[in-house]
């Protein structure tokens, strides 16, 4: 399901934080559109409900704070991929290992992708 005006702009009000504008969430960078759009799919999923989220994603937060992060706003997508990757691991969706293992499988791939060119992802790009 394609990441519409309608379904993004839901999520920016269901999560408060979430930087956005009168046309709905704004992005610094396109992994973070990809990371939001993620979240919203899993959301829809049924992985977690908008409650649970905010509360995870304020704790991590909060815990980043607590590590020393300037909470400047230039962070906020960061702390949203760290929330995502332990829902995901918190609800058996993808254990640690095998995120870190696909992580590390799509830079091999991207590496060896010219610029420009889509990215494939292959067996051998998981190593051995």
């Amino acid at each position: 399901m394609p990441l519409t005006p309608q379904r993004a702009m839901h999520a920016a009000v269901a999560v408060p934080g979430v930087p956005r504008d009168a046309d709905g969430p704004v992005f610094r960078e396109p992994w973070e559109a990809r990371a939001f759009a993620l979240a919203l799919a899993l959301h829809e999923a049924g992985l977690f409900t908008w409650p649970e989220w905010a509360h995870a994603l304020g704790a991590e937060i909060k815990r980043a704070q607590a590590a020393g992060d300037a909470d400047t706003g230039e962070s906020y997508y960061s702390h949203w991929l760290a929330t995502l990757e332990k829902l995901i691991a918190a609800k058996g969706a993808a254990s640690p290992e095998m995120q870190r293992r696909y992580r590390d499988a799509w830079d091999h791939a991207a590496d060896r992708t010219p610029h420009g060119q889509p990215i494939e992802l292959k067996a051998d790009d998981f190593g051995k």
